[in-house]
């Protein structure tokens, strides 16, 4: 029998631990429970075969790739094991004390059978502390010996963690169930938790199956909450709201949360029956069927009202309305997020005149910290402008700060203050103009909002609309069109020119630069649509956000069918595309001028036919200037000014790539460009490590570096240098300190080409610092899916989430925005020659 092992070395009328069923279903938990016994280890189990299969890991798990922890393997557990926490009475076997450290579902990578026979079981952990690929490794048995040892190691992934950086077994100690650090538990008689009460053994060995909620955190009692009332559940609860600021508070009273871009919803649970509702109580329930709702039901609650923010996220775990909206249209639910951030009510007792800061700490014992659909929403306790600061520098939304002593007081107040990032605004679509370049689609919507009873034309918006949404809007406002303007004031003839009225009852949301001096929005760009807020409540908010937009520069360049979509999954317009370039001109500026470009091209958009061009072609703008290589007969092309800037634009240049140096020294470089190209397997930690060690490299020549994301794959550290070495001499140097990478640490590193030698290395490429070749420029875009931009950075911004195609067209102009000093400011000034000594290895000497 399976159990009979764990059985007999067990007295279970002296230990609180399950008995267990025998086993007869299967089921893909894992759990990792803490174990302060004759020693401290870790108990690592995973269910296979309807029995928990466990190893003693005698140091607890490493999330650095490679470094390998002693697992001893040990009896099988019943799957009921997975929830146990407590005590073991002293000379039981195993006496100590347990806590639930970690715990989610497990996923095979191949045969689990066949891995754990052969000695090599390999998997994802998808949990609230370890996630990711991991390794149980199987070690040769030593002569006599009769204990079956493992090694358990973490795979190399986004998930893993450098050797440097904190270990989690010391930044989490504490129990994902209740909370509580090993300590708490020690010293409590066994069969009995401070947090749980008695633990009930009666039917441990019942032919049960497991109660998934049962393997989730609990929530301590509501009734220790202090303000909390018993009462029966309420109905829906009008949300409590936030009131704009310019500026976010600050204090030791105000906890700060990212603001989400989504929807408020409430969510309803009562004996698992789960209801989304609305901020004004709609049931939208069936609209996010799937995961959420599932995730909410399964929560270890028998009733309660949450309230929290349902997002999409990107690739790079930022929440964006844009992609709600389209995986809505799509019919789309396996990237749903609910994050919840206060609970209102939990199983008998009304917790709104409770403080804040006790309503989320229920909360977090309730959803836990992990991830899955359900995810608790963290806050901030620093200074609120540094945490404004920070978001905004990530291109974020921006920050919701709450008193931390806070009741839950429904409708708008001044216990809860948001901070935006960028102008968003809500608008009343109150007609629109058909594309210039497709049939049944819309090329811009024009916008309203309510001042008093009546409409007031605030601009359009010709941007953020993707080709499936374009059509969309179309169909839906075509069915809406009225024969005369909503408008009680007649628009003026360019305003009015091709526009199509429609009733004004859809609401969407647009991002803009800021408000004109006549009361337009400015570089406005379409979110999505709030079918969640009428028409008629839609005002305009007063507030500006911190750092408004400058100016825009004008051009004398005409844009042509301005509504051409260069990224259909972004949504990106030309339009769009040269709003970008107007907010980056003071950024991109100095390189981009003067010297001569390569270009690709994409006339009909990143989907249609693109090439790469360097000289001339007919019918070329007059903006874009034609210089001389005095080695090559035909003429290159280059810009001066803004005018040459939106020329590449109206002729669908969507990435710009300088040479590095000037035209008016052609064979002295003035910078040099460290391209680090990733292959298969690599984790973007692994690129960051790359890039700080060049800039170590780099520094020891004498240079300074300053680094971007490529807006591709990888970084690029570059170096300004003074233009006296010609560009024989700059190759040489580059390669040098590549080749150095390479052979100092050739698993990590190469310095050639061909891709049969990258797998699971970094290129270094070298290559791009010679003659006539080129490299992206900061600020360019890329004709890649989602519109990315080569983005400079400082060097402390380089982290995990932050990865190379992070920052985009839509996202950017808030970081630029928002910026408090561009990091690369100081480029130019820093320039040095390249000095015929080479680069020394990191720590060494010379």
């Amino acid at each position: 029998m399976a159990l009979e092992a764990y059985r007999r070395k067990r007295n279970f009328k002296a230990t609180a631990e399950p008995k267990g069923r025998e086993p007869v279903e299967s089921s893909n938990i894992f759990v990792v429970q803490k174990h302060d016994a004759t020693r401290l280890h870790y108990d690592f189990r995973l269910a296979l075969d309807g029995v928990l299969k466990s190893w003693a890991v005698t140091r607890g798990p490493s999330l650095v790739p490679g470094e390998k922890r002693l697992a001893v393997a040990v009896e099988d557990h019943p799957l009921e094991y997975s929830d146990f926490e407590g005590t073991i009475a002293e000379g039981e076997y195993g006496g100590g004390s347990v806590i639930v450290w970690d715990r989610g579902t497990w996923s095979p990578i191949g045969d689990p059978h066949r891995g754990l026979k052969k000695g090599h079981l390999e998997f994802e952990l998808h949990g609230q502390k370890l996630n990711g690929r991991w390794h149980l490794v199987r070690m040769r048995a030593k002569p006599r010996e009769k204990r079956e040892n493992w090694l358990l190691i973490k795979g190399d992934d986004e998930f893993a963690r450098s050797a440097g950086d904190p270990d989690i077994l010391e930044e989490r100690p504490e129990s994902v169930k209740t909370g509580r650090l090993i300590d708490d538990v020690a010293g409590e008689p066994p069969g009995w938790s401070s947090k749980t009460g008695k633990i009930d053994q009666s039917g441990a060995g019942a032919a049960v199956k497991p109660n998934v909620a049962a393997l989730k955190p609990m929530a301590a009692d509501p009734s220790e909450v202090e303000g909390a009332v018993k009462a029966s559940m309420p109905g829906f609860v009008e949300p409590m709201l936030a009131a704009l600021a310019k500026t976010p508070p600050g204090g030791e009273r105000w906890l700060h949360e990212i603001k989400f871009d989504g929807y408020r919803l409430q969510a309803r649970i009562e004996d698992g029956r789960v209801t989304l509702s609305t901020r004004a109580g709609l049931d939208w329930t069936e609209k996010f069927a799937g995961a959420v709702p599932e995730a909410l039901g399964d929560l270890p609650v028998r009733n309660a009202l949450l309230d929290g923010e349902l997002v999409v996220e990107n690739k790079s775990g930022v929440s964006e309305f844009s992609l709600l909206q389209a995986d809505l249209s799509e019919g789309r639910h396996d990237r749903f997020v609910y994050y919840a951030f206060d609970c209102l009510y939990l199983d008998g007792y009304d917790l709104r005149e409770s403080a804040l800061v006790r309503r989320k700490e229920r909360l977090s014992g309730l959803i836990g910290t992990g991830g899955g659909a359900v995810r608790f929403s963290t806050h901030f306790e620093e200074d609120g402008r540094l945490v404004l600061q920070r978001a905004c520098a990530l291109s974020l939304e921006g920050i919701i700060s709450k008193l931390s002593q806070s009741t839950y007081s429904s409708g708008r107040g001044k216990s809860w203050i948001k901070c935006k990032c960028s102008a968003r605004q809500e608008v009343v679509i109150v007609g629109y103009v058909p594309s210039t370049t497709g049939r049944k689609a819309i090329g811009s919507l024009v916008l309203g909002v309510y001042d008093g009873e009546a409409l007031r034309y605030v601009g359009r918006v010709g941007t953020g609309f993707s080709s499936d949404v374009a059509a969309a809007l179309y169909a839906r406002l075509e069915a809406m069109r009225v024969p005369s303007s909503p408008f009680p004031v007649r628009l003026g003839a360019n305003e009015a020119r091709g526009v199509r009225f429609v009733r004004p009852e859809l609401v969407a949301e647009v991002d803009f630069r800021g408000w004109t001096g006549d009361g337009l929005v400015r570089q406005a760009s379409f979110q999505g649509l709030r079918d969640d807020k009428p028409a008629n409540e839609i005002v305009r908010e007063s507030t500006m956000p911190t750092n408004a937009a400058s100016e825009r520069p004008t051009s004398s360049v005409t844009l042509t069918h301005p509504d051409r979509i260069y990224w259909p999954d972004a949504g990106v317009t030309k339009q769009g595309l040269a709003d970008y370039y107007a907010e980056a001109w003071p950024f991109v500026k100095p390189f981009i001028t003067g010297r001569a470009l390569a270009l690709v091209r994409c006339p009909d958009g990143i989907g249609g036919q693109t090439f790469f061009q360097k000289h001339a072609w007919k019918g070329i703008n007059r903006n874009i200037v034609l210089v001389k290589d005095p080695a090559e007969p035909e003429a290159l092309i280059s810009i001066r000014d803004f005018d040459g800037l939106m020329a590449l634009v109206q002729s669908a240049a969507l990435e710009i790539h300088p040479w590095g140096s000037t035209v008016t020294d052609w064979e002295r470089p003035d910078m040099i460009v460290m391209d680090l190209d990733p292959g298969e397997d690599v984790a973007w930690t692994s690129v960051i490590a790359a890039a700080e060690e060049v800039r170590s490299r780099l520094t020891s020549a004498g240079l300074a570096a300053f680094v971007k994301t490529s807006g591709g794959k990888g970084l690029h550290v570059v170096s300004p240098v003074k233009p006296k070495a010609e560009w024989p001499a700059a190759k040489a140097f580059a390669k040098s300190v590549a080749d150095s990478m390479a052979a100092d640490s050739p698993e990590r590193y190469v310095s050639t080409i061909p891709k049969a030698r990258r797998h699971g290395k970094i290129l270094i490429d070298y290559l791009r610092n010679q003659r006539g070749m080129t490299a992206v420029a900061p600020y360019s875009t890329r004709a890649r899916p989602g519109a990315p931009v080569s983005m400079p950075l400082g060097w402390d911004e380089l982290a995990p989430e932050v990865g190379p195609a992070y920052f985009t067209v839509r996202n950017t102009p808030t970081r630029l925005a928002s910026l408090a000093a561009d990091p690369w400011a100081d480029f130019r000034a820093a320039a040095a020659p390249i000095e015929a000594r080479k680069p020394t290895k990191p720590g060494r000497k010379r």
